[in-house]
């Protein structure tokens, strides 16, 4: 018998509005509320507390796969509790498991409050989309409540390429193919290949992590497709950078040209937590125009920050500083949460 039912401690999760259940062995469990990790009052877990907990949830195959690689990434419904992300891994040679809650109702770019020019930019017929940012800072809401709006207002075939896949949209104007690493195709890359025999308008790729996934995303984008993606980078100059850096010197030049051409918006955003309980999230804003193209093709990413301050009113532009100062002015956090999560403090101190 396990210690504990994980089931009820899943849904005491949802119920708390945590967004991440952690379970590792030495320590009671602990979730992520608002940003910050709690323990939940429960009694310390073994490692096989959660051995027994975590294979209660997953199939023989699942199992076999976790015993032979000591890593576990799998999506989990529990009707009537919720989705959830989930990832089984090896500590001191114990079992430890992470859950991240996904909600099953796909929010609006009203819900989040997100800014305007998000609408418009949707509304492209073809070009790259990124969101990037930290690991849960929210790009996967965002990129849901994005294509949700294109959901509720145009009739598109969207193929999302995720691992494992997040968010389940109902089909309501636009056809949603829904495709999980590992389950419905064998990596990001064959199926970036393969999306282009399936007549998509628009392609979501999960996270674009290799040579090869950036590669076939650009090219897609080019070809008259609009394509959102995501990384791990927390400023849009320097998402464009890292697109660049993945490949080799004599390819650089050609990437750039890529990037120049097909390049519509980063979104780079954090989550902050916000005065009186909740988080918020600050975004830069990078909307191609024809200087930014310039900038990217003659190698000289470092000119756009300032770009950026410039571009604002008719872009919808925002740098990073200018999201914080207006957090500040509006009272919704604190100096100190702002200086912290700043990319650039200096420019900002100088300022508040």
């Amino acid at each position: 018998m396990a210690a504990f039912d994980i089931k009820k401690l899943l849904q005491s999760v949802v119920t708390h509005g945590a967004s991440d259940l952690h379970l590792v062995s030495r320590t009671e469990p602990q979730i992520r509320l608002d940003g910050v990790l709690k323990p939940v009052n429960l009694p310390v877990l073994t490692g096989d507390d959660i051995e027994e907990m975590c294979y209660s949830l997953i199939t023989e195959k699942q199992k076999q796969q976790f015993e032979e690689h000591d890593e576990l990434d799998f999506a989990l419904l529990l009707p009537g509790i919720g989705r959830f992300r989930a990832n089984y891994y090896r500590t001191l040679g114990d079992t430890a498991a992470a859950f991240r809650i996904i909600p099953i109702d796909v929010p609006s770019l009203d819900d989040l409050g997100a800014p305007e020019v998000y609408k418009s930019l949707i509304k492209r017929e073809k070009g790259l989309i990124l969101v990037t940012g930290p690991t849960g800072s929210g790009k996967s809401t965002t990129l849901a409540a994005m294509l949700n709006e294109i959901n509720l207002h145009e009739q598109k075939h969207i193929v999302t390429v995720e691992d494992p896949v997040e968010f389940i949209h109902q089909n309501k104007k636009s056809v949603f193919s829904h495709r999980g690493v590992g389950e419905d195709t064998s990596s990001f890359a064959t199926a970036l290949k393969y999306a282009m025999r399936q007549d998509p308008d628009i392609i979501l790729i999960g996270e674009m992590r290799d040579k090869e996934t950036i590669e076939a995303g650009l090219t897609a984008a080019e070809t008259g497709h609009l394509v959102f993606g995501t990384l791990h980078t927390s400023s849009a100059p320097g998402t464009i950078n890292r697109i660049i850096d993945v490949f080799t010197g004599d390819e650089q030049p050609q990437i750039r040209a890529m990037i120049a051409s097909s390049l519509v918006a980063v979104i780079a955003q954090a989550l902050l937590p916000k005065l009186g309980g909740g988080r918020v999230a600050a975004s830069e804003i990078l909307v191609t125009n024809h200087a930014i193209s310039n900038l990217i093709r003659e190698d000289k990413v470092h000119q756009i920050y300032s770009q950026m301050q410039l571009g604002q009113g008719d872009t919808g532009m925002q740098t990073q500083t200018q999201a914080l100062l207006k957090f500040l002015k509006d009272g919704k956090i604190s100096r100190d949460v702002a200086m912290q999560y700043a990319n650039r403090p200096a420019e900002l101190s100088g300022k508040v």
